[in-house]
């Protein structure tokens, strides 16, 4: 005797909150993708610093992609920038409360990458090994 089981109305429902969930980690890491975005996070999780300060910091950053990161950054509510009305004027970047909430995360990650690090180069050096191994001619 074959029991058949119906499929859980509940299924659908669970496959629709992971692929919310899915993207919703999707965006959430999309907002760390620039290269230096994690650097200015973290330079900034110590204070507010000037344009100029970041700058010095995050060397060898250039100018355009430091200005181009800082307004990603600010678009996505990360950090906050000030113009104090001063001669010259003086700007100042500091984290938002949004931003502020990546550092849990953030530190997760760093203590998952010092913990794991070295089993990933290793993992890629072995599928490299494979890899270029049977891509090499054989020996007739």
């Amino acid at each position: 005797m074959t029991i058949r089981t119906m499929p859980h109305r509940t299924d659908g429902r669970r496959l629709a909150e992971r692929g919310r969930s899915a993207r919703l980690v999707r965006d959430a890491l999309g907002l760390l993708q620039s290269k230096w975005c994690v650097d200015v996070l973290l330079a900034l999780g110590d204070g507010q610093r000037r344009y100029h300060e970041l700058l010095a910091e995050l060397a060898p950053i250039s100018e355009k992609v430091l200005t181009q990161t800082l307004r990603a950054m600010e678009r996505d509510g990360l950090i906050a920038r000030r113009v104090h009305a001063e001669v010259p004027p003086r700007v100042e970047y500091a984290l938002t409360p949004l931003g502020a909430t990546m550092a849990t995360p953030m530190k997760v990650l760093a203590s998952w990458s010092l913990a794991n690090g070295k089993r990933v180069d290793e993992a890629r050096d072995r599928f490299d090994v494979r890899r270029a191994a049977s891509s090499s001619p054989r020996a007739a």
